[in-house]
């Protein structure tokens, strides 16, 4: 009898101290969306407050250096150690002490060289850029906001969670200045997924676009000269004029755009710069024409800028003309492609906290591009579309434009859709 109770006095606290080890790792089962929604009631106020700081201060890419300082200065009140990237860039570490995934999250921190009109689409604007000349006329003043209130929340939850979560800063997102240097320090941690969002006007405020797949265009730059022999305009026989022969070019482009190319393959040109002459009176001795092109099959954006080379020199032959393309001429960016897995997470946590809120249709795909696209070299990633649009409040210009706006109330959909998407991916 003796023997049978120590037998049993043994498994109890066997089972006893097996329990308590194992404590921390389950402690991050999944957080209730009742406890999340409350934490982004709580931070409200504090995301609206940060971007309105932000939108107030802008700077240009690879020169972010008050913005790095203000974010630094707000993860250091909760005590996270930061990792200084080249130039501005940077990133900072939440580890739970638990074991568990990894799961990169990420902001852009630059604004565009545009002066910020006064007004929205139909009202005057409430924020207005205090740098002249410079504006965040592309919603990464809401995108810094929004990774700032997800780290305080996930930062007061963190004894719920497990694993690690890296909080990625990005330098020059417009400019392509620091995504490579990011990308090289992001590869030896470990990191098993990479969220990003991005604030999107032609969605309507809170809308939440989840897809698997191309959710974004890849882009090349267009880049090249037309040359020939400047000259008195009085006398254009006895130069070799290059406008004519850029205007031949770029009606040359249009109609080989149509006739020439797969129309079933989404593929956009848009010649954006056309640059030749400084009076009237004297022809020029070349011709500047820069652009992009847009698209999802990177095969098929190789073969555009191949038509636009063939076309240009063919055309400026026959001017006696001869063209030089420009280092920089050619595909950058990958469309942005969101791993099926993490859609499919994405699509039914984020449908659990907002029912109303997550769209799909193919409509929605953004023919804009993103260094986003480069986290995937890293680990699988997923990026999520946000809507800004508000009618009554004059919100919804395009992206890139002086009057472009946004409705703060987008902000707090965005912050519950990465705190919920983390917190699952962390406990699945």
């Amino acid at each position: 009898m003796s023997h049978k109770l120590s037998f049993y006095k043994k498994t109890a606290l066997l089972f006893l101290f097996l329990t308590v080890l194992f404590i921390p790792v389950f402690a991050g089962n999944a957080i209730k969306k009742e406890v999340i929604l409350e934490e982004v009631k709580l931070v409200d106020t504090y995301i609206r407050e940060v971007r309105r700081y932000l939108h107030e201060h802008p700077e240009i890419s690879a020169k972010e250096v008050e913005t790095t300082k203000f974010l630094q200065a707000e993860i250091a009140k909760l005590g996270l150690p930061v990792t200084q990237i080249h130039g501005t860039g940077f990133y900072t570490v939440l580890d739970t002490q638990r074991p568990g995934k990894t799961i990169g999250l990420r902001a852009d921190i630059d604004a565009l060289p545009i002066p910020e009109s006064l007004l929205n689409l139909t009202q005057n604007k409430k924020w207005i850029s205090q740098n002249e000349g410079v504006s965040h006329a592309c919603g990464h003043d809401g995108h810094m906001a929004i990774l700032l209130g997800t780290i305080k929340i996930l930062h007061n939850l963190k004894n719920k969670l497990n694993g690690k979560i890296i909080f990625i800063f990005e330098e020059g997102e417009e400019t392509n200045s620091g995504i490579d240097a990011m990308v090289t320090a992001l590869q030896p941690l470990g990191i098993n997924a990479i969220y990003g969002n991005h604030l999107r006007s032609a969605l309507k405020t809170g809308e939440l676009f989840i897809k698997e797949g191309a959710i974004m265009a890849g882009s090349g730059t267009i880049a090249f000269d037309v040359i020939g022999k400047g000259g008195h305009a009085s006398r254009p026989d006895l130069a070799i004029n290059p406008i004519f022969a850029t205007a031949n070019i770029l009606t040359g482009i249009s109609i080989a755009w149509n006739n020439q190319r797969d129309i079933t393959k989404t593929l956009t040109l848009g010649i954006s710069q056309v640059q030749g002459g400084e009076t009237y009176n004297v022809i020029p001795n070349s011709v500047y024409v820069g652009g992009t092109i847009r698209f999802f099959d990177k095969e098929e954006g190789i073969k555009g800028f191949e038509l636009v080379q063939k076309v240009a020199t063919t055309i400026a032959q026959a001017h006696n003309c001869t063209v030089q393309f420009h280092d920089g001429m050619g595909v950058k960016i990958n469309p942005v492609v969101n791993d099926r897995d993490l859609a499919a997470l994405a699509q039914k946590a984020i449908t659990e906290l907002y029912p109303d809120k997550v769209v799909s249709s193919e409509e929605n795909i953004w023919y804009a591009s993103e260094t986003f696209t480069k986290y995937s070299s890293v680990a699988p990633s997923l990026f999520l579309l946000v809507g800004i649009k508000n009618e009554a409040l004059g919100s919804g210009a395009e992206h890139h434009n002086d009057r472009f706006d946004l409705d703060e109330e987008a902000l707090q959909y965005a912050v519950g859709a990465m705190v919920q998407f983390a917190d699952k991916f962390l406990s699945q």
